[in-house]
């Protein structure tokens, strides 16, 4: 059967530099990893995870995964190495193929748990980064089958058939020989490129869903299985290489099936997981410390921050303070003794009509008016006060000391402000003495103006 289309195999998968061979198998694989971790990068960096970790864990699940993968292909086809006429040194030979990918995936996911214990982060939430990148890596690897000429299916007759060389074709169970069945069939089934392009379909339906859904804790990598599990399945059913049969079905086929069911069965569980997930600290621009004072300095202002927050507090202690009188009728006897004190100056008379309206300002309230009359002169206002410069020289130092002092006999002795203020109090008493004289007599000169003009007696002057 030689169909007039196909695919063609290559002539060759291995090429020498000097005494170092080249496998095309051996450069899919790597070429596998590449993407995978890509991919899981950029991934993991949109999860807030912090870049460089899945490089890290791959130094674990890498190698983990090949050897997994390898054990898995040799447990299975055993009698090839282990059989009647086998060579246990051929298991070593993974550079010519065979690695089961339920062995990578299993001893992979241990290697992964242990660089994620060291790295301290959920190994649940590295596979939903990985997941897509794993498949990925699964369609370049694929084509590792390819050079090989090997792990195809049943033959085809069409125009993507593939081609494949005499050598490589199905050998006789337990002998040398190619099989009669397929010894004049030159194209079969391309199972590698049919798994290849299900593993990129798979990539891009978990990148799909988990952008649509939001998958976590480990529901992105449980779709990425479940999703491969039903591929392998009717894939694994067009193969014709040998494989151990259970029940009538080959072992993978059943493998699919038990690891199917386990995923579908824990994104069933999981569907309402939330909440974050530990994927480490990302990676922050160092900021500058603010400088910290040493334990010495701490020691010499132990106090800074307390002095700092009173001066802040004590902003408005600018103001000048307000001293509120003692009572209401000493800040009346106040006024009153300003007033006089300012009608001597002014060189006019102060009647008796301004003592109330003061203390009504005292008490917070407005006078009533009343009337005055403007001929009635205030003589006798002045001497109603027994002490008037006392009373102003009381004012005078309790504006000085900055609060109200209360009259006091002369007779007690003066400490303090009052003794310093003593002297110049006993020199303004003259002088307000001969104001208060001058008032009067201004006074009394017009009272008798007054009488003149209404036709009264003057009487005499004092």
């Amino acid at each position: 059967m030689h169909p007039v289309a196909y695919i063609p195999s290559p002539s060759q998968g291995v090429w020498h530099l000097g005494p170092v061979p080249l496998r095309a198998y051996a450069i899919m694989i790597i070429l596998g990893i590449v993407a995978a971790v890509w991919l899981g990068e950029r991934r993991w960096a949109a999860k807030g995870g912090t870049p460089g970790v899945i490089i890290d864990v791959a130094v674990w699940a890498v190698p983990f995964g090949l050897v997994g993968g390898r054990l898995y292909h040799v447990v299975t086809d055993y009698q090839r190495y282990f059989g009647e006429g086998g060579d246990p040194i051929r298991a070593l030979e993974i550079w010519k193929g065979g690695l089961g990918i339920w062995g990578a995936v299993a001893l992979g996911a241990v290697g992964a748990i242990i660089g994620c214990r060291r790295r301290g982060i959920s190994v649940l939430a590295l596979g939903d980064a990985v997941a897509p990148g794993i498949a990925l890596a699964q369609a370049i690897g694929r084509w590792g089958n390819y050079w090989n000429q090997e792990l195809y299916g049943r033959p085809l007759d069409t125009f993507w058939a593939l081609k494949i060389d005499e050598n490589h074709r199905p050998m006789l169970d337990g002998g040398p020989g190619l099989d009669p069945k397929y010894a004049d069939v030159a194209t079969y089934h391309p199972t590698f490129l049919y798994e290849s392009l299900w593993c990129v379909g798979v990539a891009i339906l978990v990148i799909w869903a988990d952008r649509r859904y939001k998958l976590t804790h480990g529901r992105a990598f449980a779709l990425y299985v479940a999703a491969y599990t039903v591929g392998r399945g009717w894939i694994e059913a067009l193969r014709i290489d040998d494989a151990h049969h259970v029940l009538g079905l080959r072992l993978n086929d059943w493998t699919s099936i038990v690891v199917f069911v386990g995923a579908v069965a824990y994104l069933y569980l999981a569907r309402g997981r939330t909440g974050p997930e530990n994927v480490g600290a990302p990676a922050t621009t160092a900021v500058a410390a603010p400088d910290v004072p040493t334990t010495e300095e701490s020691a010499a202002k132990p106090e800074a921050a307390d002095d700092t927050t009173a001066e802040a507090a004590a902003e408005p202690a600018d103001e000048e303070p307000v001293v509120e009188p003692a009572t209401k009728d000493e800040a009346a006897e106040d006024e009153a003794v300003e007033a006089e004190a300012r009608a001597p100056e002014a060189g006019e008379p102060v009647s008796e009509a301004e003592e109330p309206e003061a203390e009504a300002e005292a008490d917070g309230g407005k006078p009533e008016a009343a009337p005055v009359e403007e001929s009635q002169p205030a003589p006798e206002a002045a001497e109603e006060d027994p002490a008037p410069e006392a009373k102003a020289d009381e004012a005078d130092e309790a504006g000085e000391a900055g609060e109200v002092v209360e009259p006091e006999d002369e007779a007690e002795p003066m400490t303090g402000a009052d003794a310093e203020a003593a002297p110049e109090a006993r020199s303004e008493a003259p002088a307000a003495e001969a104001a208060d004289e001058a008032g009067e007599n201004e006074a009394d000169g017009a009272a008798d103006h007054d009488r003149v003009e209404k036709g009264e007696p003057v009487k005499d002057g004092k």
